[in-house]
């Protein structure tokens, strides 16, 4: 499984953002995608996770309402659409897998990890 997310860059507070999460072939169909983001100084944060056996998904409160979760297995490739970004979304995000098609509860059941991409939200 290898995974490349693209997509960052600079935005003013209230923009919106789409990151992508390039998949090795098939990766979607059997894994499910999550999200995180670390910000300078800060531990590491789970943002979101999207099931790949029923398409559900999971938002931290910070972020639910705002991003948006999404997948096109044909390319393979996974989407966070953010919108109504904030300065303190400022970070470095990163998309992951589990071994699993579920989300699981926990971050350090997530395998798989790629490149992160920066996201700066200033004015």
């Amino acid at each position: 499984v290898q995974l490349q997310a693209s997509g960052g860059g600079l935005v003013q507070p209230g923009g919106s953002l789409r990151l992508s999460c390039a998949a090795s072939r098939d990766t979607l169909d059997y894994h499910a995608i999550g999200w995180f983001r670390q910000a300078p100084g800060k531990e590491r944060e789970w943002v979101a996770c999207r099931s790949s056996i029923d398409g559900r998904t999971y938002y931290a409160d910070s972020v639910n309402g705002r991003f948006t979760s999404a997948r096109d297995n044909a390319k393979n490739t996974a989407y966070l659409q953010m919108n109504s970004l904030k300065p303190e979304d400022t970070a470095v995000y990163y998309c992951a897998a589990p071994r699993s098609s579920m989300c699981p509860g926990t971050s350090s059941e997530y395998a798989y990890w790629g490149q992160g991409t920066q996201v700066t939200v200033s004015s």
